[in-house]
């Protein structure tokens, strides 16, 4: 794909959708908000809550749940940008190590206790024990003047976007994961396992615009296509993370469509500390194997950017356009090298996937076809959410995956887990010219020498042939026309403060 049609469709698949309105973090103007309050929406999810509990959260069909009952300092909007949340103002030192905030008046918890610096002081204090993200965290000071200074050990110009971690009640830690008690704009009522999560109108909400429904029911469907006949049946309003082909089923006099590019990263990812994938000729070779659009094609249905480095092109800057189309399909010299690796004929591998994606079920067996034709025998074991989490990202008892790797909209998160000592770097990636860079990128203030240490870690990643990057998949959701104001995110969010039942009913 030429880097002007790549753009050109990074550009449609960004304006592509509904226009986007104000996230629930400001504080709006009614004119803008207008819309029916009252009613009740379900949201078809495939994928079984685990964890609610916002310091300990990994998955992301989590957190796009606790988005709407947790809250934080700032706040991701549908487009992408940080926006001042249960902080109302801020002040970054010159030498980003001191971080001032005025914390938001007037707003309650769940359990109607008021949020004050209290509060947040004991949330970040949590945070810096149990998240990575904080442990340069030196000092965390209550100014008495209801602002907050968080202070780093060392400069951090990427640490903003970390201040989206949530705010809860002075003490709860203990009890958080049962009590869910947040500021956002639903309350947690109550969650049945194999049934869903019900969340509720938060009354007492700091911003009184939002929400406008009294219930929404994230409701577990076994998989896409139980999902999707419900969804045809009415059982469900929303669905999101559909496959082109299932979308272009729908009644549209009944539902939109709606689709974004987004930043994430579907891969076949491959353990790098296990034979045969702690051989880079090997994992050249597999990336030299396999045709990344013909994938997208089947799989999605041409609705995603191909990729052969570990970021999406919709980052922005942070990506670098160089890399495209490095491992175009060749399959001599993927022979070559599993030759040279010791592999002349092949080998037999083991892709783990998780059965509850339809999406990567379906690239795990284009994968295999593909790997066939240069002698690898590609097994697919099909395994439940749980045992994937455990096994396959905590466990990392596992010869190769197909997953999507999700991020908040900042190029950090994305990369920072290559370091090879992350707890996330389930692929068991290390080079230590990358963890360098790595650890430069936050004491880097000046943009653009960041994006250039970004396009030199991604020039690593690519040429040590981390794992098999596949693309960046549209997010393709369908909303009944019985709601309105639904916004698509480029990151894993349901957002479902904005969403109001249509006039027409």
């Amino acid at each position: 794909m030429s880097r002007e049609s790549r753009n050109k469709i990074i550009a449609g698949a960004m304006t592509l959708a509904l226009t986007l309105s104000a996230a629930s973090c400001k504080s709006g103007d009614a004119s803008e908000n207008e819309g029916i309050y009252g009613g009740e929406a379900v949201v078809g999810i495939t994928q079984e809550p685990m964890i609610f509990d916002p310091h300990t959260v990994e998955a992301a069909g989590d957190k796009e749940i606790l988005f709407n009952v947790y809250e934080g300092l700032f706040k991701y909007d549908s487009q992408g940008a940080l926006q001042p949340c249960l902080a109302t103002d801020y002040v970054i030192s010159d030498d980003s190590t001191e971080f001032t905030f005025t914390i938001r008046e007037g707003v309650t918890f769940h359990d109607g206790s008021e949020l004050d610096t209290g509060d947040v002081v004991y949330s970040l204090n949590r945070a810096a024990e149990l998240m990575a993200e904080f442990a340069d965290v030196t000092d965390i000071t209550d100014n008495g003047d209801y602002t907050v200074t968080v202070t780093l050990g060392t400069p951090n110009a990427e640490m903003l976007s970390n201040f989206t971690v949530a705010i809860i009640p002075e003490g709860s830690g203990d009890t958080i994961g049962e009590t869910r008690i947040g500021t956002g704009p639903f309350v947690f009522t109550s969650y049945e396992a194999g049934i869903g999560i019900v969340l509720t109108r938060n009354e007492n909400y700091w911003n009184p615009e939002l929400p406008y429904l009294d219930q929404v029911t994230f409701k577990v469907c076994a998989d896409m296509d139980s999902g999707f006949l419900e969804l045809q049946s009415g059982a469900i309003d929303i669905f999101p993370y559909l496959t082109t082909d299932k979308s272009q089923q729908l009644d549209t006099s009944r539902f939109d469509v709606l689709s974004l590019g987004s930043n994430m990263v579907q891969g076949l990812f491959l353990n790098n500390a296990v034979a045969p994938f702690d051989d880079v000729r090997v994992r050249e070779a597999l990336n030299l194997a396999i045709n990344r659009d013909e994938i997208i094609n089947l799989t999605m249905d041409g609705a995603g950017l191909p990729l052969t480095t570990a970021m999406s092109p919709v980052m922005g800057e942070a990506y670098d356009t160089s890399l495209d189309g490095t491992y175009a399909q060749d399959i001599e010299r993927a022979s070559e090298l599993l030759a040279e690796a010791g592999y002349p004929d092949g080998f037999d591998m083991t892709i783990t996937v998780p059965s509850n994606y339809l999406v990567h079920v379906n690239t795990a067996v284009a994968l295999a076809d593909q790997l066939s034709a240069v002698g690898i025998n590609a097994e697919i074991e099909q395994v439940d959410w749980a045992t994937w989490l455990d096994r396959v990202y905590t466990g990392r008892d596992f010869q190769s995956t197909v997953i999507c790797l999700t991020s908040n909209y900042a190029p950090y998160e994305v990369i920072s887990r290559y370091e090879s000592s992350a707890d996330n770097n389930f692929v068991n990636y290390s080079n230590p010219e990358v963890d360098s860079i790595i650890e430069q990128i936050p004491l880097t203030v000046d943009n653009t020498e960041r994006n250039e240490l970004y396009h030199q870690l991604l020039g690593y990643l690519t040429e040590d042939a981390a794992s098999v990057y596949i693309q960046d998949p549209y997010s393709i959701c369908a909303v009944s026309r019985r709601l309105e104001g639904y916004e698509l995110y480029p990151m894993y969010v349901q957002d479902m403060s904005t969403v109001h039942l249509a006039e027409t009913n």
